[in-house]
């Protein structure tokens, strides 16, 4: 039996709002993966996404963020996802 313990894997969470194609297709591409992911949906809240663009100097969303670091929007997370990377920023074995 295998006594090593099992790493957790660090907490996603996604800043979006409505209607953005690309928020669409991040939360696609992590149900897809079958992960777990917090949406916090900004589309009502501008005075919480100027303070978030000033807090990262991200300009669009989705924002997304593994555990405390952003790793940018929709297309990063797939350029991640496509390289392999995603999944060892999660600890996932491949």
């Amino acid at each position: 039996m295998n006594s090593t313990a099992q790493k957790t894997m660090p907490a996603i969470k996604m800043y979006s709002k409505d209607p953005c194609p690309y928020c669409v297709n991040a939360k696609r591409l992590l149900t897809n993966k079958g992960l777990a992911y917090e949406e916090i949906d900004l589309t009502d809240k501008p005075e919480e996404l100027q303070k978030l663009k000033e807090k990262t100097g991200w300009k669009t969303v989705p924002m997304i963020f593994i555990g405390d670091k952003l790793i940018g929007g929709y297309n990063d997370m797939k350029a991640l996802e496509q390289s392999g990377e995603l999944d060892k920023m999660l600890g996932i074995e491949s």
